[in-house]
């Protein structure tokens, strides 16, 4: 065990302690073995899907609100209309989620988005008949959520 002399107020102490008993210095050999979370591209890719995502609820709801008035009138039994708002307000909430916790180092901050994001996409699944721009949605969905599981992998926190 080595002595360390604190910068701050000139004190001895252990290079084993993570700061100065003294004045709570820290000490720098104990910052240097820090994890400092990744930052970077998939932090990045993790705001701009978030906004994304945000920015899409308003037009797939607003597009959904339309479709279901439209369902209703034609009196034709598709939901399409609600499965679309569905999927909007996944990818809000999931959205949020992403943006807020982009450089959380927690995986619930990543992989809950994800699974949101494919909890969308599964509600487009074979709603193509009325309104064939639905499975488009939730196929943008589903990437999103993948590259965000990708990224968990990649920084693997």
């Amino acid at each position: 065990m080595a002595m360390l002399k604190c910068p701050e107020c000139g004190s001895e102490y252990s290079d084993k302690a993570d700061k100065c008993p003294r004045c709570a210095c820290p000490n720098p050999a104990q910052m240097s073995n820090e994890v400092v979370p990744q930052k970077g591209i998939w932090s990045t890719g993790r705001l701009v899907i978030g906004i994304l995502s945000i920015v899409l609820f308003v037009l797939i709801s607003f597009q959904s609100c339309a479709a279901g008035v439209s369902n209703a009138m034609q009196d034709n039994h598709a939901s399409s209309g609600m499965n679309g708002f569905m999927l909007a307000f996944f990818m809000l909430i999931a959205g949020i989620i992403a943006t807020c916790t982009r450089n959380s180092r927690s995986k619930l901050g990543t992989m809950l988005p994800g699974l949101l994001y494919w909890l969308g996409s599964l509600m487009t699944l074979g709603t193509g008949s009325t309104y064939g721009d639905l499975p488009i949605w939730g196929g943008v969905s589903f990437i999103f959520g993948l590259v965000l599981i990708i990224a968990e992998v990649k920084t693997k926190r």
